[in-house]
């Protein structure tokens, strides 16, 4: 459910401050009801909804997998003029969200749809995604210490949920490692906070998986259109993860 007047901008009907103007006029109705309501909450995908008796354009639903590279801010915008994750859109007309984020000095898949729904539940720790990354780490983990990382770490803003964590690979002259860590969270730099309170800060890192949608097939700044199979796909674990008795 979207504020109307964001529903009716984003259909290309005016700003939405305008739109404001035209719901308050008593131009807008839903389902054939006149709403002058600001702040009146609608199903785009559902609801009948229309302008001086027109209806509005029906936004199509898109879903868009991305291959962020480093030095890219996961946003729409960025006030110091940076490079953000939209810029790498190219020809995509449609206004998408990135679902969940990646940090500046960050790679790795990320999702971006106009699918608010699915984005809120890809991103709810409560349905358990999995998040795969790759981090190049300093030193080289023990044993003991890979198990702490899957079991869980506490950071200031508490215990992370367990996971997965496995030691791919060691460079003895170099001192460093390759791990990968699997996540169902999305706390703000958590693999690298989760590295460093094990004493192995991170050197560099990549996400590499989301669910079963992986960096297959995409070059860094690329980005594909998921399938009509690979959407229904994940609607659908969705739904089971949602009804999946808790163990």
């Amino acid at each position: 459910m979207e504020r109307l007047q964001k529903v009716l901008a984003q259909a290309g009907v005016a700003s939405r401050r305008s739109c404001e103007q035209l719901i308050v006029q008593g131009r807008v109705r839903v389902n054939g009801v006149v709403v002058y309501e600001l702040g009146t909450k609608v199903d785009p995908g559902v609801d009948d909804i229309t302008v001086d008796q027109q209806p509005i354009r029906r936004e199509q639903k898109i879903y868009l997998l991305l291959y962020k590279p480093t030095g890219v801010i996961t946003s729409l915008h960025d006030p110091q003029g940076r490079t953000v994750v939209s810029d790498l859109l190219s020809g995509v007309k449609e206004r998408v969200y990135p679902v969940g984020r990646l940090d500046y000095d960050t790679s790795g898949l990320l999702l971006l749809t106009n699918d608010g729904d699915l984005a809120n539940r890809l991103a709810h720790p409560s349905y358990e995604i999995d998040k795969v990354y790759r981090a190049m780490v300093k030193g080289q983990p023990s044993a003991e210490k890979i198990k702490r990382l899957a079991a869980g770490i506490r950071l200031e803003d508490g215990m992370t949920a367990p996971g997965e964590a496995r030691l791919l690979e060691v460079n003895q002259a170099k001192n460093r490692a390759l791990l990968e860590l699997t996540i169902h969270e999305g706390r703000n730099r958590q693999v690298r906070r989760m590295c460093e309170a094990i004493g192995h800060p991170v050197i560099s890192l990549e996400r590499i998986r989301i669910g079963f949608l992986t960096l297959d097939g995409l070059k860094k700044g690329s980005f594909r259109h998921l399938t009509e199979t690979e959407v229904k796909r994940l609607q659908t674990s969705l739904m089971e993860k949602k009804t999946r008795p808790r163990q």
